[in-house]
């Protein structure tokens, strides 16, 4: 299959099913899935970017995470 830029849904779907395809392969070629893997990842940063968390929030949730305070940084 013929390597091109991902622009549509269609290209997408085909993109990652030829992906699985090649991870099913007993020694899949490397390059060439790496190459996939990469036109699989640009498409989806393209169509659902993630922001970057505010610095603050992602603190605050990190603490809730571990079940502490703001005051339990103080020592």
């Amino acid at each position: 299959m013929k390597a091109k830029v991902l622009k549509t849904e269609r290209d997408y779907r085909v993109a990652l099913a030829y992906v699985e395809h090649l991870m099913e392969q007993p020694s899949p070629g490397d390059a060439e899935l790496e190459l996939w893997s990469l036109l699989v990842e640009n498409y989806e940063q393209f169509l659902f970017p993630i922001a970057a968390p505010d610095p603050i929030e992602a603190i605050r949730f990190r603490l809730e995470q571990a079940g502490m305070q703001a005051t339990d940084l103080l020592p």
